[in-house]
């Protein structure tokens, strides 16, 4: 088995489940959490979740479960790198988006909207509440009844009054410590996986083009030496290795930077890192042309006039489901009909936030359209 550091998060140290049950006796604990993600029917609905485009806008482009699978590959590469613990760092990454709404980000600030008198609504508490309650595959409680340390990374920012009601989970945010390095790992890694491949999905989409790509320096210089070492390549395998040179780059900064900020810091434990400040992170230089592209994917991609349609359709579907329920409970499905009993508002954000884009689609039609039952 190969060895750690001495600061990495180690199963064998967990901090345990929410529910006592018997270690398993082939896998680690963390290993355990993965599979249970995997196996989770939220895990599943991620594929036919928006990244930027609608499923059904096409076969090639991200969604949340493709994009999810791409967040795991780089953090347990960077985990690899570190000596830490890959298994841990695979599994917070393959949970991070459970709680996500359809529609993207739009379908999630129009949920919030409609949750404003009612709690609120953010699908990083959203995909803690998927591991925590509402999975349903254990008779023995409900939830993933994940690792104290996956459920942390999970929750990756909150609000501290939120963060008080949470107990353990949420404390770091109350006092201030930090979570594990894995855990940092993949909220790092989240970031390159999204910003490189919305590039490409954009570029495959026609709505941004290369000739734009020319301001944002982190593009330009791959694509500049894909183009010197493939000249008589087809314009899509030198954005593939314009992409595929840019994550490296990425990755490989925040192992170096990361290897350097832990040999000055002198960390001994898991302890050491709690109580250290951020610890993985890119350099300067590169967090700056990070930064160039962020803006540059705000402006012409998220910002583009098509991308704005399908949001604000997507928004106005969740709008009128939100309304729907609310005022008729009976129009929800059974078992959220009995959880509406309890608190209405948070059980019709659970059924609509667990919907794939397809699926609110398909409801909005059988609520709105009178030729559909």
């Amino acid at each position: 088995m190969r060895a750690l550091a001495a600061y990495a998060a180690t199963p064998d140290a967990s901090r345990g489940r929410r529910h006592a049950e018997a270690p398993s006796s082939g896998r680690s604990e963390f290993q355990r959490d993965r599979d249970r993600v995997i196996h989770s029917n939220a895990f599943r609905r991620l594929e036919y979740k928006t990244q930027v485009f609608v499923n059904h806008e096409g076969d090639l482009f991200r969604t949340r479960l493709t994009h999810s699978i791409e967040v795991a590959q780089l953090a347990r590469s960077v985990a690899r790198s570190l000596d830490l613990d890959e298994d841990l760092a695979e599994a917070i990454a393959l949970a991070h988006d459970l709680g996500h709404t359809p529609f993207g980000h739009a379908g999630q600030d129009a949920l919030n909207a409609c949750m404003r008198d009612y709690g609120g609504f953010e699908h990083n508490l959203q995909s803690l509440r998927v591991v925590d309650v509402l999975e349903e595959r254990y008779g023995a409680f409900d939830g993933l009844n994940l690792t104290f340390e996956t459920r942390e990374g999970i929750l990756k920012h909150c609000p501290v009054p939120v963060a008080a009601t949470l107990g353990d989970v949420g404390r770091r945010f109350v006092d201030g410590t930090q979570p594990t390095l894995e855990a940092q790992i993949t909220n790092l890694a989240d970031e390159i996986a999204y910003n490189n491949h919305d590039v490409d999905d954009g570029l495959r989409s026609g709505l941004i083009a290369i000739d734009q790509l020319a301001e944002v320096p982190l593009f330009k210089r791959h694509h500049d030496i894909a183009r010197g070492l493939f000249p008589h390549a087809s314009e899509r395998r030198r954005i593939n290795e314009t992409i595929r040179r840019m994550i490296n780059t990425l990755v490989s900064d925040l192992i170096g930077t990361t290897r350097v900020a832990l040999a000055r810091l002198g960390l001994q434990s898991l302890d050491d890192v709690r109580a250290a400040g951020p610890v993985v992170a890119h350099s300067a230089e590169i967090s700056a042309e990070s930064l160039v592209l962020k803006r540059f994917l705000r402006d012409h991609l998220y910002q583009h006039y098509l991308v704005q349609r399908m949001s604000t359709k997507g928004r106005r579907i969740v709008g009128d489901l939100f309304a729907a329920f609310m005022g008729d409970p009976r129009l929800l499905p059974p078992q959220y009909q009995a959880k509406a009993d309890i608190d209405r508002a948070r059980a019709v954000a659970d059924y609509i936030s667990g919907m794939t884009d397809r699926y609110a689609m398909r409801e909005h039609r059988r609520l709105f359209a009178i030729e559909e039952i």
